[in-house]
């Protein structure tokens, strides 16, 4: 017996071509030399000859095209276009079933369309179609032509087809997802480059806005002289960031920076931690200790929330600034410091010393400088470089890889943030915890949002954020507060979960079952 007409061991050719085909899986990351080979095995070793992949268009789903073939020609591919339903090969692109054409001289749907019935064999040709699947989707089709009247079972050659159409599929997924990422990273740095080359971002302070920069112009002017600086605006927008500003930006820059934030101090102990005791000044003092402004000697000492100081404290911190010397408490000796004071408030002092509630000569001698911060609002274009910035800080912290998509940081740059950059921080530190996936867009911030003036219209029902540590408080809400609309979908919502649902609207769980009833729902 010839070796022509040795029986083949068809097995065996098919655990060659898988492992040959496997051989090349890891050695790039492009699909595309594993596929080619793959076609071209098909037709060596098993008998598949002008194997194509036909894929879907990227930017037009209704149009499918050949992306790879072997044994055909460049005018026979490019001739290989199709419509979803259209012949055969539309037809499972459509329908995401395998279709067997035992002959395609005798099947009318059969278009002739890459390859003309001329340049076939004579002998009955088949026609094997299989869609290729990529995230649940029908994302193409491996097809190949067959001899009816080879010795070989169809059977055999469909179940590796369908092994090879399933590892097309993977890998084509394998290209887009590295695609999506790689852009998604590279986005990501340009934005990060952007945020390091900001010329701004200078002693910690990061944003480019004309307010921010007005702002950190005057703190410049004055941070070489000795006057005291009074840091003004609202809560949350970076005032100690700024003090330290002061302190790096002067001489005393090698010296201590101490910062006191006088609303955590008691009344009674406010001598004592600004000024220091001797021992025996009090219960309990065992020794002597000096005050912050003692430790803030050559340096630079910051008053946080200044407002806050009792009117008998405010005397004495007014002789320890005209005069510089300080008493400690149950002492007698005057000690002499040299201090540069920084000091911030988010009132009116204006107003407090004109209703006494504060000094006015002390309000004078601190309002040498004053310097207002803006708030966020009116610093829209930082927004998207403070939002990076603090992702970048909470994935370090936490260990995690969470990133901002661009409509996300479009949406975060929309929101008036009455808790300014202290908010925002919050904000994206409790999202960076809790997202459910790496990449963070626009439809996924709703529940990491605070329910805050400025805040985007949520749909009825939607979850309202809670502050952690915050009192729950629920107004009153009469029986007709809210619709079947609305218990519906806060059910839905929370997969059903009334404890869930009723606090997401605001409710007790009693309320909310008495409003399901009422509405028909139980």
């Amino acid at each position: 017996m010839t070796s022509a007409n040795l029986p083949v061991d068809w097995h065996a050719q098919e655990l060659l071509l898988l492992h040959e085909v496997m051989k090349l899986v890891g050695r790039s990351l492009s699909p595309e030399p594993v596929l080619r080979e793959m076609l071209h095995l098909m037709s060596e070793l098993l008998g598949l000859n002008r194997g194509r992949i036909v894929l879907v268009d990227d930017d037009d789903h209704q149009q499918a095209r050949i992306h790879l073939a072997y044994g055909l020609t460049a005018a026979e591919r490019r001739r290989g276009r199709y419509s979803p339903g259209e012949g055969i090969t539309g037809r499972v692109l459509a329908g995401g079933q395998a279709i067997i054409v035992q002959d395609i001289d005798a099947d009318p749907l059969f278009l002739f369309r890459s390859v003309r019935r001329e340049q076939l064999p004579e002998d009955t040709v088949a026609f094997l179609a299989l869609p290729i699947e990529v995230d649940g989707r029908v994302a193409g089709v491996l097809a190949c032509h067959r001899i009816r009247s080879r010795r070989r079972r169809l059977t055999d050659d469909l179940a590796v087809l369908r092994t090879l159409a399933t590892l097309t599929g993977q890998l084509l997924q394998l290209e887009r997802l590295v695609q999506a990422q790689t852009a998604q990273l590279q986005a990501r740095n340009a934005a990060l480059t952007r945020a390091l080359d900001s010329a701004s971002a200078r002693y910690g302070l990061i944003g480019r806005s004309p307010a921010l920069l007005q702002a950190l112009g005057e703190l410049e002017r004055v941070s070489q002289s000795q006057a005291t600086v009074l840091l003004l605006g609202e809560s949350g927008t970076g005032k100690e960031l700024f003090a330290r500003a002061v302190h790096l930006a002067s001489g005393r820059r090698d010296q201590p920076f101490i910062k006191v934030n006088c609303s955590a101090i008691p009344d009674t102990l406010f001598e004592s931690e600004l000024f220091g005791h001797e021992r025996g000044a009090f219960t309990g003092a065992t020794q002597a200790r000096p005050g912050w402004f003692e430790q803030a000697h050559g340096g630079t000492i910051f008053l946080d929330e200044i407002g806050e100081l009792p009117l008998a404290m405010q005397a004495k911190l007014l002789r320890t600034l005209q005069e510089g010397t300080l008493v400690r408490l149950g002492g007698q000796r005057e000690i002499r410091i040299d201090v540069r004071l920084v000091a911030a408030t988010n009132r009116d002092l204006a107003q407090e010393a004109a209703v006494g509630r504060f000094r006015q000569d002390l309000y004078y001698r601190l309002n040498v400088v004053p310097i207002r911060l803006p708030s966020l609002r009116e610093r829209r274009e930082d927004i998207r470089d403070l939002a990076l910035h603090f992702v970048n800080r909470a994935n370090q912290a936490h260990q995690r890889n969470v990133h901002l998509a661009a409509d996300a940081l479009q949406r975060l740059e929309r929101l008036d943030w009455p808790g300014n950059i202290r908010e925002l921080g919050n904000v994206i530190e409790r999202l960076v915890l809790l997202a459910d996936q790496a990449v963070v867009h626009a439809s996924d911030l709703g529940r990491f949002l605070p329910d805050a003036p400025g805040a985007p219209d949520t749909e009825p029902g939607a979850p309202r954020a809670v502050t952690p540590g915050a009192p729950l408080v629920r107004d009153y809400l009469s029986a007709q507060s809210h619709d079947a609309r609305q218990l519906s979908h806060a059910l839905a919502l929370h997969g059903g979960n009334q404890s869930r649902a009723a606090q997401s609207l605001g409710l007790t769980l009693r309320q909310f079952s008495y409003r399901l009833r009422k509405a028909g729902l139980r």
